[in-house]
């Protein structure tokens, strides 16, 4: 290696990339992926739905605007990994408070720069995401020979896969806490519980800022928990892992299904709809991650450019009413919204009960902000029923 502090990047099917040690050192494994959002770092590297996963940044150039106090989306960064290829030398941006490396090595974030990003992207393109580990410092072996290449990778090997993952109770929030309303409000329109699977500190301002007052609650809790506090919507969050190993969430889902509280959720919050309505899951290849990926909401017609961040997708027939599979009370159920780009289902709407979810983030930090008519779609959900008969069943 001619590289002064070298790092190597391993990935599950023997591919190996040589690069220079980036952040903190020693060892880290997970699942990679690559992101193709040409900024919002900051929000990626804090969105917990990043939870035991490597991240690839397809734009060259990281590191521009530095770290602020005023960005991240949750109290801790994510990732396990990090891999750029060109890391800004320093920061340029009169609200930068550290570098990106310096909150990296603060955080313990392993990465590694000067990678063909590019490259790397295509195979995952091909390859799909798999397994991979970053090694650099006491990590990485002095000479890096075949039998040592074996090693890492045996490491590599033994991490546990991202598919049948529960993750969410390994970030979500310890306590409940209260987001009042935001602006000229004077009192609640409502009063809306959000289950918190890895929730992103934008999606309840974004609530908030509709006059909505947002209990935000820790997953694992039951329905009685979420009825406690009488809510007029309920709303469930982004978050990483399987939602094939979400039983409890879709458990808890229908008992909110049945009791007729308006239902909107994002990410993780519409792969649980599509499996509390009887649909399946499936893996993609290697998901979607960016803040540039064009969703046709079918209803309107209307194409948005959405922020994405999932490797998991719901099994749902496009182009037809279906009643639910799981409960013929739940009534019909459309596909509300497709992604251009490989016609992944992007949104489930309940046409007999107040329920609707999306598969991406019209929170949308940092942007862009299409999808910011959703949160509207709720208000409305939630204004235009009376909240008596959800109160009561409650």
């Amino acid at each position: 290696m001619t590289h002064e502090t070298p790092a190597i990047l391993v990935l599950e099917d023997g591919t190996h990339y040589i690069g220079r040690a980036w952040g903190a050192r020693g060892e880290t494994l997970g699942e990679i992926v690559f992101n193709t959002g040409m900024t919002g770092y900051q929000e990626t590297l804090t969105d917990p739905s990043y939870h035991r996963q490597i991240v690839v940044m397809t734009a060259p150039h990281v590191g521009n605007t530095g770290m602020n106090p005023q960005d991240p989306e949750s109290r801790a960064i994510w990732v396990a990994g990090f891999v750029v290829r060109d890391p800004a030398r320093r920061p340029s941006n009169w609200r930068a408070r550290t570098t990106l490396e310096e909150d990296l090595i603060a955080g313990g974030i392993v990465g590694i720069s000067e990678v063909d990003t590019r490259a790397l992207t295509r195979h995952l393109r091909s390859a799909g995401a798999m397994r991979a580990g970053i090694f650099s410092g006491d990590a990485l072996p002095e000479t890096v020979g075949e039998a040592r290449l074996a090693t890492l990778l045996e490491r590599v090997r033994s991490a546990p896969p991202m598919a049948g993952a529960a993750l969410a109770s390994q970030v979500t929030t310890p306590e409940p806490y209260v987001v009042e309303p935001i602006g000229q409000w004077s009192e609640p329109v409502a009063t809306v519980v959000a289950v918190d699977l890895g929730i992103k500190d934008m999606t309840p301002t974004r609530l908030a800022e509709r006059g909505l007052r947002v209990v935000v609650i820790p997953a694992g809790g039951s329905f009685a928990d979420i009825a406690a506090h009488r809510p007029d919507g309920v709303f469930f969050s982004n978050g990483p892992g399987d939602p094939q190993a979400a039983e409890a969430e879709v458990a808890r889902l229908r008992e909110v299904l049945d009791a007729g509280i308006p239902y909107f959720g994002i990410c993780f919050g519409n792969q649980i709809l599509g499996r509390a309505l009887g649909f399946g899951t499936y893996k993609l290849t290697f998901g979607h991650r960016g803040v540039n990926q064009p969703v046709q909401d079918v209803t309107t017609g209307k194409v948005e450019i959405t922020a994405h961040n999932h490797g998991f997708a719901v099994d749902a027939p496009l182009g037809q009413e279906t009643i639910a599979p799981h409960d013929a009370r739940y009534g019909r159920v459309i596909v509300s919204h497709v992604g251009l780009n490989d016609q992944v289902v992007e949104g489930l709407a309940c046409l007999d009960i107040p329920a609707f979810s999306v598969q991406y983030h019209p929170e949308a930090a940092a942007g862009p902000h299409d999808a910011a008519y959703l949160f509207d779609r709720f208000v409305d959900m939630i204004t235009s029923r009376s909240a008596t008969p959800a109160k009561e069943n409650a």
